[in-house]
């Protein structure tokens, strides 16, 4: 089976003027189908840059990034476009939710862009916003909301069009205790039931939730394995809430 993202030489610099930064240095990887992989390392090493350049929402300054067999970096701004809308799911730090929109029109965009029926996906978005625990807040628009709601908002929309791969930033950063653990197994469910999953965490009980662990610091990957073994957890039981010692 070929991998889903096959990431080879990819380098990243940030410019400001006259200054480089560099922040991805050939960087390597590749994602099987169906893997749950979380990257960690201190804040300012990559994480959020690697995640953003493999599903194109960054451009690159070398490398190539295959997604699904596809060049993504290669593609014209608008059929990337469309790959991310059909096949990737995001949950991003700042929700990007849409402010004039419901949480059940927010959840259903995706699946309206994508030429499901309005019918069809309203009863689908109302579905996801209930196994997030919002079921009694569809109506609600996000400044209505709470962090932790519109973050649950935020995982409803990346989930509820059945991705090939979820991308998710801090998915549970603003969330308590309680939800981030049902956000988890939500995560892991569509995880088992095949969708594959990067996640962008500093939080060792999510890292926990992963097969796979991959630990970056200064641009660099510095260690690859199974989550488990590198965490020093056994069988990964660790609860939500626990940070990685810097």
């Amino acid at each position: 089976m070929s991998p889903i993202v096959d990431a080879r030489g990819v380098t990243k610099v940030y410019r400001t003027g006259a200054v480089e930064v560099p922040a991805l240095h050939t960087i390597n990887l590749s994602i099987e189908p169906g893997e749950f992989v979380a990257v960690m390392g201190p804040s300012g090493c990559g994480k959020t840059t690697l995640l953003n350049c493999l599903s194109g929402l960054d451009d690159i300054d070398d490398g190539a990034v295959m997604v699904e067999g596809a060049d993504i970096h290669k593609m014209k701004d608008g059929d990337r476009t469309e790959h991310r809308a059909g096949r990737m799911g995001f949950i991003f730090q700042s929700f990007n939710l849409i402010p004039v929109l419901t949480a059940v029109e927010n959840v259903e965009l995706p699946l309206l862009l994508t030429g499901v029926k309005s019918g069809v996906a309203r009863e689908r978005s109302l579905n996801f916003l209930d196994r997030v625990g919002l079921s009694h807040r569809p109506k609600h628009k996000p400044n209505e909301l709470s962090g932790g709601e519109q973050q649950r908002v935020a995982v409803a929309r990346a989930l509820v069009s059945e991705p090939a791969i979820v991308w998710a930033d801090e998915p549970t950063g603003n969330l308590d205790s309680t939800m981030a653990i049902a956000v988890l197994d939500l995560l892991q469910e569509v995880n088992d039931a095949g969708q594959t999953i990067l996640v962008v965490t500093h939080d060792d009980g999510i890292a926990a939730k992963a097969q796979r662990l991959v630990r970056m610091a200064d641009g660099h990957i510095v260690a690859d394995g199974l989550a488990a073994e590198l965490l020093g957890t056994g069988n990964g039981v660790s609860a939500p809430g626990t940070r990685t010692a810097k």
